[in-house]
């Protein structure tokens, strides 16, 4: 069973939260950190732009960061609201096979959105995950020497206004929902709690994964060191 350390980090910037995840990917590739990382949190309004976006797919970039990024995908909007996943996973650990991984990451949100009692599926030819014809959650990925990082945007009480900025994973007619806007009532606070459990739950079915719970939360904001303490002999220091 894999090892699979969960990091609920709070509000992080885009540009904060990309530097963590490359960080991170770096020291797993290089065998610094000896496990998987999924990290849980929350961005201000960001727009980002992946290897496959279309600038006519941006609609209104005024008054918004814009970021170029390496994952796949088009463009998509994070923001406040929507719970971003970015798992550090080192696929050799699992399977060597994009597609599998892509089809594994939509299973863990529809299974977490089974326990939110949303009923989700895949859309055949098209990455990500649907209720009932609307997008609720964006997939966009990056892998380097089967290491992973991005990952997934479930909207939870996104203001989908924002959505109107773009043309959402270059989809047009694509019609974004969020958590909040299928099941209704709940409050925030109780509605972001009940959905990082489930993704968590998500994470454990789908990927077999022992849940490691971070013990300093979102202390790691500041990105201190996720590496194993000892990384190779007693005394010896990890380097950048």
């Amino acid at each position: 069973m894999k090892d699979l350390e969960v990091v609920e980090a709070g509000t992080v910037s885009y540009g904060d939260a990309l530097d963590w995840q490359r960080e991170l990917a770096a020291d797993r590739i290089a065998g610094r950190l000896d496990h998987d990382v999924l990290l849980l949190l929350e961005h201000p309004p960001v727009v980002t732009l992946g290897r496959t976006s279309h600038a006519s797919h941006l609609l209104q970039p005024d008054g918004i960061d814009v970021f170029e990024v390496e994952r796949g995908g088009d463009v998509t909007f994070h923001g406040p609201g929507q719970l971003v996943g970015y798992p550090i996973l080192d696929l050799g650990a699992y399977k060597k096979d994009l597609h599998w991984y892509l089809r594994t990451l939509e299973q863990a949100l529809i299974h977490a959105l089974a326990l939110l009692d949303i009923p989700a599926e895949r859309n055949p030819g098209l990455t990500g995950v649907w209720t009932h014809g609307r997008k609720i959650a964006s997939i966009g990925i990056h892998v380097k020497q089967w290491v992973t990082w991005h990952g997934f945007a479930l909207n939870l009480t996104t203001d989908l206004a924002h959505f109107d900025r773009i043309v959402p994973c270059g989809i047009q007619g694509v019609e974004m929902t969020s958590v909040a806007r299928e099941r209704g009532a709940g409050s925030r606070e109780q509605l972001w709690q009940e959905s990082v459990a489930a993704v968590v739950k998500g994470f454990e079915q789908v990927f077999g994964a022992r849940i490691i719970p971070s013990p300093e939360g979102a202390a790691r904001q500041e990105r201190e060191s996720l590496r194993t303490r000892v990384v190779a002999e007693p005394g010896l220091q990890p380097t950048d």
